[in-house]
């Protein structure tokens, strides 16, 4: 009897080592692939030049009410009538999107209550630097603030707002 108690306990141990193992695998492959699959971001010159035609300027600072240690955007952003450029840096994750919105934007709750009067631009696929092309049917002067937002984990990460 005692050693069917101590194998069960050894398969018990087994099977949670093998669990817990299995879960931070998995949520380091959930953290780390969209950084092994980004591509180069854009060069400093390149984002001055888009900064040269910039209609508006705002920042991303790590001070929002719902960014943390693991969802944040630090940097400088311009929006100018063809594309949105960032210069700085952003926390990496999944599934990241660009969105414009009529009314300053911080917290998660506010995005979802207001989502259906903001507008998705693009993807966003770097962590450091970007640049969004901004479609012709999108009036950014319609507009106040830059958001990101992790639609696969309906996260917020930053906004920075751009004109009063």
């Amino acid at each position: 009897m005692k050693n069917q108690s101590v194998t069960f306990a050894r398969l018990s141990l087994l099977i949670i080592s093998h669990s817990v193992c299995l879960a931070v695998g998995f949520a380091a492959g959930i953290y780390l692939l969209p950084i092994l699959t980004a591509p180069d971001a854009p060069s400093a010159s390149v984002l001055e030049d888009s900064r040269q035609t910039q209609r508006f300027q705002g920042e991303f600072t790590k001070d929002r009410k719902d960014s943390d240690r693991v969802h944040w955007g630090d940097g400088q952003f311009s929006v100018n009538k063809d594309s949105i450029s960032f210069s700085g840096n952003i926390a990496p994750g999944p599934d990241y999107k660009l969105y414009l919105s009529p009314r300053f934007i911080e917290t998660e709750a506010d995005f979802n209550q207001h989502k259906t009067e903001m507008i998705r631009v693009g993807d966003i696929k770097t962590f450091d630097n970007f640049i969004i092309p901004l479609p012709s049917t999108i009036d950014p002067t319609q507009y106040n603030t830059v958001i990101i937002w992790c639609e696969a984990f309906g996260q917020f990460i930053t906004s920075g707002q751009y004109q009063p």
